[in-house]
């Protein structure tokens, strides 16, 4: 199992980014790799992802979810293994920093070279930097779903 931490400064208040992240088809538009997300519940999503060739199909459980605060997942079906942690943190009125956990199984040779070089970690990083220019350009989430998962 490996992990991956991330965090980022976003310019927006923490009910505004949080809002966002739980828009959770809207992700292509920020994270490379993600083809598609469907919701298919108010816990279950469908992700489609392809990264440096592989094609991957996996269900996600939103395992909780405590607004403005906090959203965790893990896998429950497909061809990824992976659980995580967005954490939204109120900097001022204004600011927001956005924490991302995740540990990820990485199946594959290829995928375990590619997690010893640091492209997860990369891959993360810019997936928040997106997020943070997707936010803000906006200045407003384009939904929200304010439920409690405990």
């Amino acid at each position: 199992m490996s992990q991956v931490e991330e965090s980022i400064e976003v310019g927006v208040p923490v009910h505004t980014a949080y809002n966002q992240w739980t828009q959770f088809e809207t992700f292509p538009e920020f994270m490379n790799g993600v083809d598609r997300i469907e919701q298919r519940t108010d816990t279950l999503t469908h992700w489609v992802t392809s990264v440096n060739g592989v094609h991957r199909e996996f269900d996600a459980e939103i395992t909780e979810q405590i607004p403005d605060e906090r959203v965790a997942w893990t896998t429950v079906a497909g061809q990824a293994r992976q659980a995580g942690a967005v954490t939204f943190h109120r900097l001022d009125d204004n600011h927001t920093k956005v924490m991302l956990q995740m540990d990820f199984h990485p199946d594959s040779v290829t995928e375990q070279v590619g997690d010893k070089l640091g492209f997860v970690k990369r891959q993360t990083k810019g997936d928040l930097e997106r997020f943070k220019k997707f936010i803000e350009r906006r200045g407003q989430e384009t939904g929200e779903w304010r439920g409690v998962v405990t």
